[in-house]
């Protein structure tokens, strides 16, 4: 993993066609601007674990076992997002 720091209006590129600049930041937050090919996906992690989650669930036969441990995941993701 790199690691790196930016202030304000710095960016960094990614190859010769990515580019993420840092527009704003907050206490807890920060606002990057990316700009990419249409062709690249570019999705928040909460997002890719979500159709994660949701790909298991279709391939789990409902029980209640299973049930739950759907409720359970999307009730700690709602308890997260609440923290931040």
């Amino acid at each position: 993993m790199l690691i790196l720091q930016r202030k304000k209006e710095q960016a960094l590129n990614i190859g010769d066609n990515i580019s993420i600049t840092v527009l704003e930041i907050g206490n807890d937050w920060v606002k990057l601007a990316i700009d990419a090919p249409r062709d690249v996906s570019i999705l928040r992690s909460e997002l890719v674990e979500a159709v994660s989650a949701n790909q298991e669930a279709v391939s789990l036969p409902l029980d209640a076992g299973s049930l739950s441990k759907i409720k359970d995941f999307f009730s700690q993701k709602q308890k997260d997002s609440g923290n931040t």
